[in-house]
């Protein structure tokens, strides 16, 4: 390490900081001494020396000089100030003006040299400044940092304190690059970098100092990463398990199809991970429909083989009944006993439910929420998996995993997480992907529409009603807003009713119904008693209706692509030929892309690029995720490099004394516990 251990210097030691600064920096999420030198620059102002007789009337002029005259100071009701006075510049004597900075007078003398921001009323001659710097523009260009502040705090004020702290503490903030990585990349140290990144001089030093420090932080995560995972390698902390090998095969030639390559690949490594002897923890991800549920029903098979419970927690009650009711039917012939918990099962069931999870005599229960009420106690939890685990909080993963000793834990996603984001997010799991189509999966038909269109559209929609099959209606909204002239559910209602008259059942679902309520029409959409569904993203995840054949999206721009893909991916599910309907006005180029890709991880990829990590899921899934300085978006190059090295230097044993080495396992350790 660099420049010392650490800074035991509190913030209100650091000069000028008082009470009032110290809460207002708290405010933001400055308690330290590091917290305060690492809060960068979100921007810079290029500050270019003007020439008077090349500004035009009413433009921004940055021009430095000397002070000719002795400010005139005017003061006016209400504590209002004007201070007049001339400056002698390269170009001419211009007259400067300034509202409330009576402060400055004394500063102001004559000869002073000084920098004036503000514009210039050319008939007048007269510069309105809005910012007065005391010091000439050293070069023909100044770089100044622009904070991201608070009321009560002004960015000079962030600069000022920023400043003192490196000069009073800037030896002792702690660096968390290996001197290896230092001398083999060239970096210039902690506090010199630091330094840089504040106060620029050029615009390559900047440049050099900022990949330096995103270099750090990335370095920092990723060791992070991959001691998280190294430690649950090696910790002897997974249940004991003999699996018959034989039945698991024997299971598996019973199921009506034939696994894609893919599939038996992630059943291989969940049930490798099963018989290891640490702790699982792997994401299972695939794209739409790509048979991901039937692996981990094969999963929790050779778990109750090995004498263990499972349970699988899904969003929704419907989509908890559907893996229910396939999973019964997997398991037809074998002695396996399995439970549906759900908010909406009856009391004396749930009772019953309860006894039997807890006696051990139902082995495998599928739910939503209610698996992790505390009235809920597992005999002997072997396995826990979670379905669409993004929908899920944290605490609520947790809480189920912690209803077992050391279960292990399966996550499955259908949203394709891009390889960036997966490195990231899930970067101390192992991860299973199935890509492969499973046989007969069709692709669907993607078309992008204009509002104008909406006749074609309508006529598409009415030609498969014809021929008995539904359609689900897409609006990014429920109800109207003022700032908003998205269409709503209840418009689009209104306008379907009128196009299609009594002939069809037309009903609408939305997030911010009760969930009985919302189960209740999606019911009657499986069993063809409603024709159209007009919904929110609610449905992005839902029950299996093999019957829908057509999909329509309106404001379809609005949507992120991954989203897009997964409401595309609710059709296409029976034997008859699917279709898309993106309608949109804008942002049309970007929704080609799902006329021509209908692969989901491309799709993703093509995501993270435009709209990068934090809206792919809609949510951030951790802190982790809020860094500083660096993005995963920007600077995959460097997460890649910082990767590669954090690794090497955690598996180095010749480091194992290393003062940052402790220091950096120490910390995740404290946060860990």
């Amino acid at each position: 390490m660099q420049e010392g251990s650490g800074c035991v210097a509190e913030l209100k030691d650091v000069k000028g900081i008082g009470p009032k600064s110290l809460s207002l920096l708290n405010k933001i999420g400055i308690n330290t001494i590091e917290d305060l030198v690492t809060h960068y620059p979100f921007r810079y102002d290029i500050l270019e020396r003007n020439d008077l007789t090349k500004i035009e009337d009413g433009e921004k002029i940055i021009i430095d000089g000397k002070v000719e005259s002795v400010p005139i100071l005017m003061r006016f009701k209400q504590g209002l100030n004007k201070m007049n006075f001339r400056l002698v510049t390269q170009s001419g004597v211009v007259g400067v003006s300034i509202f409330n900075r009576a402060f400055l007078k004394n500063q102001l003398s004559v000869g002073t040299g000084i920098t004036v921001i503000g514009k210039l009323d050319k008939s007048k001659n007269v510069i309105t400044a809005s910012e007065i710097k005391m010091d000439l523009l050293s070069n023909s260009v100044k770089i100044e940092p622009v904070y991201h502040c608070t009321s009560g705090l002004t960015n000079k004020n962030m600069s000022t304190y920023i400043n003192m702290a490196l000069l009073m503490y800037g030896k002792t903030i702690p660096d968390y690059i290996p001197e290896e990585y230092i001398e083999k990349y060239n970096f210039l140290n902690k506090k010199t970098s630091l330094n840089v990144i504040h106060n620029p001089s050029t615009a390559d030093k900047l440049k050099e100092v900022t990949i330096r420090l995103k270099y750090e932080e990335l370095f920092e995560f990723m060791f992070k990463i991959n001691y998280l995972k190294q430690l649950n390698k090696i910790k002897n902390n997974g249940l004991e398990r003999v699996i018959d090998h034989a039945e698991i095969e024997k299971f598996m030639k019973k199921i009506p199809f034939d696994l894609t390559n893919d599939q038996k690949k992630a059943v291989d490594e969940i049930i490798t991970d099963l018989e290891a002897p640490h702790r699982m923890n792997r994401l299972l991800q695939g794209d739409v429909g790509s048979g991901k549920t039937i692996v981990s029903f094969i999963g929790m098979y050779a778990n109750y083989l090995s004498g263990y419970q499972s349970a699988l927690m899904a969003p929704t009650e419907i989509l908890a009944t559907q893996h229910y009711n396939n999973l019964v039917e997997f398991l037809k012939g074998t002695k396996v006993k399995v439970a549906l918990l759900t908010g909406s099962t009856p009391k004396k069931e749930k009772t019953e439910i309860y006894n039997g999870l807890k006696e051990g005599s139902i082995h495998m229960v599928i739910g939503t929420h209610a698996l992790i009420q505390d009235e809920v106690d597992y005999y002997n939890l072997g396995l826990v998996i979670t379905d669409e685990q993004h929908r899920f909080g944290v605490h609520q993963r947790a809480n189920l995993q912690n209803k077992g000793k050391t279960p292990d834990v399966l996550y499955m996603s259908a949203t394709p997480i891009p390889r960036t984001y997966a490195l990231t997010i899930f970067g101390d799991m192992d991860v299973s992907t199935i890509k492969e189509r499973p046989k007969g999966r069709q692709k669907i038909d993607t078309v992008v529409k204009k509002t104008s269109e909406i006749k074609e559209v309508l006529e598409l929609m009415y030609k498969e009603l014809k021929e008995g099959h539904q359609v689900y209606v897409i609006a990014p909204l429920i109800e109207e807003s003022e700032n908003s002239d998205l269409t709503t559910v209840n418009e689009l209602k209104d306008q379907m009713k009128l196009a299609f008259k009594d002939l069809y059942k037309i009903d609408i679902v939305h997030g911010k119904m009760a969930g009985g309520a919302k189960d209740i029409i999606m019911e009657q959409f499986k069993e063809n008693k409603v024709q159209i569904l007009i919904s929110t993203t609610v449905v992005e995840v839902g029950v299996d209706v093999p019957n829908a054949t057509t999909m329509v999206i309106f404001d379809a721009d609005r949507f992120g692509l991954s989203t897009l893909h997964q409401l595309r991916g609710r059709v296409g599910r029976g034997t008859s030929k699917s279709q898309c309907i993106l309608i949109s006005d804008s942002d049309t180029e970007r929704l080609k892309i799902m006329e021509r890709e209908d692969d989901g991880f491309i799709i993703s990829e093509e995501d993270f690029k435009l709209r990068g990590h934090g809206d792919l899921f809609g949510t951030k899934q951790s802190g982790d995720m809020s860094f500083k300085i660096a993005s995963i978006k920007n600077d995959y190059k460097i997460l890649l490099q910082a990767k590669k090295d954090s690794k090497e230097y955690l598996l180095n044993k010749e480091t194992d004394q290393d003062e940052l080495k402790i220091k950096l396992i120490h910390s995740i350790s404290t946060k860990e516990s």
